[in-house]
């Protein structure tokens, strides 16, 4: 078949991995598989012209509402796979809510990551139950050979010349609802305390206007300003002028600390070059408001790195608190646990190893291969 493969394709997002992933899947099969950029289309007129025009035999959307709109009315058969937000937040919209409604009643079938994913759909969906099928993800990582970890620490103005350096790397898109900024106060707080630690947030900036937002939260600069009334203060008090230029020399000094010492904005990577990274750091931290299913958080479990992740639905269907990982409710938790994994090497190791079972029993790549090779099927 030729299938079509709509999904938001931001590199290095969570919807893009996934869609990579199922391609090469279907690929395997002898399926053509094409991926299209949701964002790149404004309605399911646009889609229905595609896929008349390239011969589209049936299509795939990840995303209830970002990509299966642009199928609604289509007319080829299509698969639903959820994202996670569409079922956690854009349900809360009654035009989105109404609009997804209408598309999964179109669809042959819809894939949920979890069991709880499935239960929330069916709940707002009942009629729509007996085709949501519970697939989860699955993991392969590939760790560069050749990353350089000593480069990329000195890329991130982190120091490379510390005994014992824990560095945290937060893996995420930036938009809100994954609320990079949400420990960064509290991690700054320990910075000051403990020299040691440091988080690195990493990831594309998907959402433009809050990437702006994090970029002045973790700053590593300040400017300058001084006004006219300070000029003429420094040509007319009696002060003598060495005590005016060494307030001014303290005053430069404080702004050219960072506003968020100890936590660093650093450049997306590519995936390879991510996984040895993740493979060196300390432990891999997710801080979102909202989840379907953290492929960082799986990919950290995969390359032995413990997980500290904050307690919602989407991360406790994955973790299981203090056996495969660590969920923390608040940024002092996050602290206090934090400093557990870090003064106790016989408890990271056996959450690691747990995790590592985990990940090999319930997020085979193999398994997702032929769950998806099997489900394409019903679009004939």
């Amino acid at each position: 078949m030729r299938l079509l493969l709509l999904a938001s394709l931001r590199a290095q997002t969570g919807n893009a991995t996934t869609a990579a992933r199922i391609q090469n899947h279907l690929h395997a099969a002898g399926h053509i598989c094409v991926l299209k950029d949701a964002f790149m289309y404004e309605s399911p007129t646009e889609i229905a012209n595609l896929t008349c025009t390239d011969k589209f035999d049936a299509a795939l959307a990840i995303h209830l509402y970002k990509a299966g709109r642009l199928l609604q009315g289509s007319r080829i058969p299509f698969g639903i796979i959820f994202g996670g937000t569409d079922v956690n937040e854009d349900v809360k919209c009654e035009e989105k809510h109404r609009v997804m409604g209408a598309v999964l009643e179109e669809a042959r079938f819809a894939v949920a990551f979890t069991v709880k994913m499935k239960e929330l759909a069916a709940a707002e969906w009942p009629d729509a139950r007996k085709k949501i099928y519970v697939q989860a993800q699955g993991i392969k990582t590939t760790p560069s050979e050749t990353f350089d970890w000593y480069r990329f620490l000195q890329n991130a103005d982190i120091p490379t010349n510390t005994a014992s350096l824990h560095v945290f790397l937060l893996i995420c898109g930036l938009r809100r609802v994954k609320d990079p900024l949400y420990l960064v106060e509290v991690f700054s707080d320990w910075h000051r305390r403990d020299p040691s630690v440091h988080l690195g947030i990493i990831g594309p900036a998907v959402d433009p206007l809050f990437t702006s937002e994090v970029k002045e939260k973790v700053k590593r600069t300040g400017v300058l300003v001084i006004t006219e009334e300070q000029k003429r203060s420094f040509r007319t008090t009696s002060i003598p002028k060495s005590q005016h230029l060494l307030q001014l020399t303290i005053l430069m000094i404080v702004l050219r600390f960072p506003k968020a010492p100890g936590v660093h904005l650093l450049q997306e990577m590519p995936q390879d070059d991510l996984h040895a990274a993740m493979k060196m750091c300390f432990a891999v931290v997710n801080s979102s408001i909202s989840e379907g299913m953290s492929a960082a958080i799986l990919e950290a479990m995969d390359l032995d790195i413990p997980v500290l992740a904050r307690n919602i639905p989407g991360n406790a269907a994955i973790i299981n608190h203090k056996e495969t990982g660590l969920l923390f409710s608040n940024p002092q938790e996050f602290v206090v646990l934090s400093k557990s994994l870090i003064n106790d090497p016989i408890m990271e190791r056996e959450i690691v190893t747990r995790a590592k079972d985990y990940v090999k029993k319930h997020h085979s790549w193999e398994s997702e291969r032929k769950a998806y090779q099997n489900l394409v099927l019903r679009l004939q």
